[in-house]
């Protein structure tokens, strides 16, 4: 009998944010794969999760290219297709943890792709994104109202960057930390600005709050750096 697939949002770094179904499907599996980019060991979401996982847990990593086009590096993905289907097939449950909400901007959506047209039972758990808990932690609202909200990976374009603001009452911007000053200057032609908290690694131990984005705008921010603002 093949295993169970369990794609795990754990949210963006509480622990205590997992929700209940996405602890009983740790539990009940018997392999845990581990996302990690070439350039950095260890995985943060294995760390969140970490709380709950079985002594007899077998985890493994496995590298995922963080490239633009999916198309140019399908051999490592192929692969790792391959190792988790042997692993199904055997019977194992295994378990892919992922930051945030498994259908949002995660690496999980490409590996349900590769999966979903197999012969295998997939179970998707949705978690807590990052700006989710970022506004409940900060007293934000992310919308009320009539608000539109535009959520925007500060890894677009500037042209797109820059039209998603003009229209939009408010806004989350993700991925901040490798324009942030230009990202910065935008908010502050739209008067954002004034109205934006940055927070980085919401619910890990390092997290870090800026309220003033203007006078911070020049310094080095994490990769999980997250934005929230409005007009």
């Amino acid at each position: 009998m093949s295993g169970i697939f369990y794609g795990i949002g754990v949210g963006p770094g509480d622990p205590e944010l997992l929700t209940v179904k996405a602890i009983n499907a740790i539990k009940a599996a018997d392999v845990l794969i581990a996302p990690k980019t070439e350039k950095k060991e260890g995985s943060v979401a294995l760390s969140i999760a970490k709380p709950y996982l079985r002594s007899d847990i077998e985890i493994v990593y496995q590298v995922f290219p963080m490239v633009k086009n999916f198309a140019d590096s399908t051999d490592a993905w192929e692969a790792n297709k391959k190792e988790i289907l042997s692993l199904l097939e055997q019977g194992k449950n295994v378990a892919f943890l992922t930051l945030g909400d498994p259908m949002f901007y995660s690496t999980y959506i490409y590996v349900y792709r590769l999966l979903k047209d197999e012969d295998v039972k997939i179970v998707t758990i949705p978690g807590i994104p990052a700006f989710c808990a970022i506004g409940s932690q900060a007293g934000i609202p992310i919308v009320e109202g009539n608000d539109v909200l535009s959520i925007i990976p500060a890894t677009a374009s500037p042209e797109k960057i820059e039209k998603a603001i003009a229209n939009c009452d408010n806004a989350v911007l993700m991925k901040v930390y490798k324009n942030f000053p230009e990202i910065a200057d935008v908010l502050d032609k739209h008067d954002m600005a004034k109205n934006a908290v940055m927070l980085s690694r919401c619910g890990l131990p390092d997290e870090e709050r800026i309220d003033d984005i203007m006078t911070q705008k020049d310094k080095k921010v994490n990769y999980l750096s997250t934005i929230l603002t409005r007009k």
